[in-house]
């Protein structure tokens, strides 16, 4: 199988591409229609998308901006059509773009905002960061303050600061039923049982505020060369 993930800026998404991408979302998450999807997605600065045989089968869009002394990577739609979740193409490139961005603005503490609508993408901060917001054991008490503000700069009376959860209607968008089903081998693991407590609603939409810092010290050692050493594509 052959993958090949790039980025590309939001304003040269062509129309047809844009389609695309609406009809993958809709394949994993239903409640919400094509107006409020391509509105978001316009919010966004940059996609990355995953390319399987020249045919997109996944993205992920994001938005940088500067936060007090810091900035901050905001994930927006993060969908990879289910028979190609066993790749790692999509996941290596997006933190290498984190390696170019901290580059760029070197000297700034540079911080993972992300929503989390199910356990896979929960997933994604047990695989990916030593330390994150909110984990099951490590309290982090200085990452809560912070994505606290953060949620409620952005999201204003839906986010609930107390279960530190997003309360999005039904009509932002919710997992596809087969889709949100956490399988019973999860169910047993720490991670999976301190998601459905801190989120129980999420199958109907609430999302997880998590945030964690993206550092060296903070990766994995596979993946920290690709932090250090970062190799970005861009397409128009």
């Amino acid at each position: 199988m052959s993958y090949v993930a790039y980025f590309q800026k939001i304003n040269t998404l062509s129309v047809s591409t844009r389609q695309r991408m609406a009809a993958i979302y809709f394949q994993c998450y239903a409640g919400s229609d094509i107006k409020r999807f391509l509105l978001d997605l316009e919010s966004k600065d940059e996609v990355l998308m995953l390319e399987h045989n020249q045919e997109l089968v996944g993205f992920s869009s994001l938005q940088f901006y500067p936060y007090h002394h810091s900035m901050i990577v905001y994930s927006g739609d993060t969908i990879v059509m289910p028979e190609h979740w066993q790749q790692q193409v999509l996941h290596k490139a997006w933190i290498q773009r984190m390696g170019l961005f901290k580059q760029q603005h070197p000297g700034l503490p540079l911080y993972w905002f992300l929503l989390v609508k199910g356990y896979r993408t929960y997933k994604y901060l047990v695989v990916f960061a030593r330390e994150f917001y909110p984990h099951w054991q490590i309290p982090q008490p200085e990452l809560k303050q912070l994505a606290d503000r953060l949620a409620e700069q952005k999201f204003g009376q839906l986010y609930n600061a107390q279960r530190g959860v997003v309360e999005c209607p039904p009509d932002y968008g919710f997992l596809a039923q087969k889709l949100a089903i956490i399988p019973p081998a999860s169910l047993a693991k720490p991670d999976a049982r301190f998601f459905l407590e801190k989120n129980p609603h999420y199958a109907a939409g609430h999302e997880l505020v998590c945030l964690c810092e993206i550092r060296v010290d903070n990766l994995p050692l596979r993946c920290r060369s690709l932090l250090l050493n970062p190799v970005v594509e861009y397409r128009e």
